[in-house]
């Protein structure tokens, strides 16, 4: 059973109450993912671009022996032809969990529905966003299912 609220207007699982000892008992792959955030988080603070975030947790899940992609081209498909429309995903993990990394000053529901739109173009389960631009890391996650 999934832990969390579900949003009325979608069905999805939205958790907010991210923690690594929340996600540890029903999604090892997750933890690992946030553990390896933390300590990027730890290592260089907010305030930095995004895309230094992705770099430095890249090398840190690449060093935690998972199988990462990044930049992940994310084509629509559009009466069955196929369109290349920017979309792209920050880091997909194991080929199942797909981060969207930020440095924003808050997440919103815009940053959620980009994150229910990648799940459902990649037909992935597991989302993360994680924003970087926080005083603590656990403030800046949130874990989407669909």
């Amino acid at each position: 059973m999934e832990h969390g609220t579900v949003d009325g207007r979608s069905g999805h699982v939205v958790d907010r109450r991210i923690s690594p000892e929340h996600l540890g008992a029903q999604d090892p792959l997750t933890r690992v993912i946030i553990g390896a955030a933390i300590e990027v988080h730890r290592e260089l603070g907010p305030g930095l671009l995004e895309s230094t975030y992705e770099s430095c947790l890249a090398h840190e899940l690449t060093a935690r022996g998972l199988a990462i992609a990044r930049q992940v081209e994310l084509p629509v498909m559009y009466k069955g032809t196929r369109i290349d429309c920017g979309f792209r995903i920050d880091l997909l993990v194991e080929d199942s969990v797909i981060l969207e990394l930020k440095a924003v000053d808050e997440l919103n529901a815009v940053h959620e529905a980009q994150m229910l739109t990648y799940l459902k173009l990649a037909a992935k389960r597991v989302g993360l966003l994680i924003n970087f631009n926080v005083r603590l890391l656990k403030h800046g996650l949130v874990r989407m299912v669909l």
